[in-house]
């Protein structure tokens, strides 16, 4: 099947916190790709990536980088798609490519999810992805259901100890 997104990273080193945006995507039956690309030093390549993926048929581009954390940036100022921003921690606890994903000039938007947060930019591609298709839309929406239900059912497990009563 043609990838609906894109996973790039800046370097192999960032594949831990990939695999849960790649596991995520799975689970929601998105077609993915993933592959690493450095906008300092594949620039040639990262600039091929960006313009040909829509032509590919790519929708979204989750686009993972530490540090300077620039890959996001270039690969938006090379395309129409959107383009979520992943700060990887490799230095300062990852503030510094937060800081750089985060601070693109306008017109050059990138969304952002939290530090290492690679679920979460699945997630958000799966929301964009989900406003155009209502299996996918539904398939998101039952999971989040799920997700709740953890939670309601932590509760009442809390609630039932002998030893602490809480009040919500």
């Amino acid at each position: 099947m043609t990838p609906q997104v894109s996973i790039i990273m800046g370097s192999t080193s960032d594949l831990p916190v990939l695999r849960k945006a790649a596991d995520f995507l799975e689970l929601m039956q998105v077609p993915f790709e993933m592959q690493a690309l450095s906008a300092h030093r594949t620039p040639r390549q990262v600039e091929q990536f960006a313009t040909g993926a829509a032509d590919r048929g790519v929708k979204v581009i989750i686009a993972a980088a530490g540090m300077a954390a620039a890959l996001p940036g270039v690969i938006a100022a090379l395309t129409p798609l959107p383009v979520i921003g992943l700060p990887i921690d490799s230095t300062l606890q990852g503030q510094d490519a937060l800081l750089s994903i985060v601070m693109m000039p306008p017109g050059i938007p990138v969304a952002t999810v939290g530090i290492n947060a690679g679920m979460n930019a699945a997630a958000l591609a799966v929301r964009m992805l989900a406003l155009g298709d209502a299996e996918l839309a539904a398939r998101y929406a039952q999971w989040c259901e799920n997700l709740s239900n953890k939670i309601v059912k932590a509760n009442e497990e809390l609630a039932a100890m002998s030893d602490y009563k809480f009040k919500i």
